[in-house]
């Protein structure tokens, strides 16, 4: 956990999938570093409430509020941004962590299953990019807040590059949305608009629990990690604080790997 320095302050962050795992951890960092913070949910807001209450009532942090919306829907994104907007002025940095898993070998994947996968996972990113795209266009430079116009995070994975059979759903929509990114910094960094991806290896949440849960599949992960240990939700903390912050002002297009090595392919130590 890195301590606040106030990186953030007077800045405004929307986290997408904010009530728990890395999404939690993410907008509690963000918090911490003085920027005020939309947790974002689907589903379980009684958790939302619990992180905005936790970073409103730290006198460090900035304030927070749980705004509930499915980022796969048009309206539910442009409701999010216009209440987060109303709210707090502006929009300043968005971090697009929302993603599901629907898990099945592609002959038995069914359609309905590929399509929510990416609905989530990568319609949701760009329906969020745009709209804070377009409201950091409205608003304009905020120089003594930061000396970008914005900040866009979006949440991928090592499997924007690793094949992950039985996974191909999640696999693809971290795939497409490295262009995604790419293609939004080449389109808009000339506006001084900032936009990167933060690629998590194994990090130790309730969505992967029985990779970690027993002393015999904890060893087995770590075989894949060269670092030998599973990451934890404040590592990507960390790193999406740092991202948001002028201390990476001229980092631009660029995925930013926190796996612990994992993208080294550790099964080559010995020649495959």
């Amino acid at each position: 956990m890195q301590k606040p320095n106030k990186r953030l302050e007077g800045q405004t962050c929307i986290v997408t999938g904010g009530s728990s795992g890395i999404g939690k951890a993410v907008a509690l960092a963000i918090g911490r570093d003085g920027a005020n913070v939309v947790v974002n949910y689907h589903s379980n807001a009684e958790s939302a409430e619990e992180v905005a209450h936790q970073i409103s009532k730290d006198s460090l942090c900035g304030d927070a509020i749980a705004i509930q919306a499915d980022v796969s829907h048009e309206a539910d994104v442009v409701e999010m941004f216009s209440t987060t907007i109303e709210t707090f002025g502006t929009v300043d940095i968005c971090i697009a962590n929302s993603g599901i898993q629907r898990d099945a070998a592609l002959t038995d994947m069914s359609l309905s299953d590929w399509q929510r996968v990416i609905d989530v996972n990568l319609t949701g990113q760009f329906l969020c990019a745009r709209e804070a795209i377009r409201e950091f266009l409205r608003r304009g430079m905020r120089p003594d807040v930061s000396t970008s116009l914005g900040k866009i995070i979006h949440m991928s994975s090592v499997h924007q590059i690793i094949p992950w059979a039985g996974h191909a759903n999640y696999a693809a929509s971290k795939g497409g949305l490295v262009m995604l990114m790419e293609s939004i910094c080449q389109e808009y960094a000339p506006h001084k608009i900032r936009v990167n991806s933060i690629a998590p290896g194994a990090i130790q949440t309730p969505i992967n629990r029985e990779a970690w849960n027993t002393p015999e599949s904890l060893e087995k992960l770590l075989k894949l990690i060269p670092y030998k240990r599973i990451g934890v939700p404040d590592d990507i903390g960390s790193a999406a604080v740092w991202l948001a912050s002028d201390e990476s002002e001229y980092v631009n297009g660029t995925t930013l790997y926190v796996d612990g090595g994992m993208t080294c392919f550790p099964g080559f130590t010995a020649n495959g």
